[in-house]
């Protein structure tokens, strides 16, 4: 009888960790509701209802590597704009609700 538990157990267990895989962002822009922090959506920065804060918007541009962030300001289709410094270069920086960060 305790065989047999354990071997349900497992099993369930196996079945869990199949179903945790993280699928991709589609090109389309769409992401799916699941997490995917290492993977940057190739149609960023994607339009969306923005709920990073102002601080939170500067902290995760300043962790892309980009300094001396100015201007910050959340424009009508929920992407965060500033101006900002990267390589000794100046450009516009962009922060989507996915939190992608990338260069305009």
């Amino acid at each position: 009888m305790k065989n047999i538990i354990i071997v349900v157990a497992l099993g369930a267990s196996a079945l869990s960790a199949l179903a945790q895989t993280t699928p991709a962002p589609s090109s389309n822009g769409n992401t799916p509701a699941v997490a995917t922090p290492d993977t940057k959506n190739p149609a960023a920065p994607v339009e969306g209802a923005n709920s990073f804060t102002e601080a939170q918007a500067k902290e995760r541009i300043e962790k892309a590597g980009y300094t001396d962030v100015k201007g910050l300001k959340l424009d009508d289709k929920g992407i965060w704009m500033a101006s900002a410094t990267k390589d000794g270069k100046s450009l516009s920086v962009a922060l989507d609700y996915q939190g992608n960060v990338v260069a305009k």
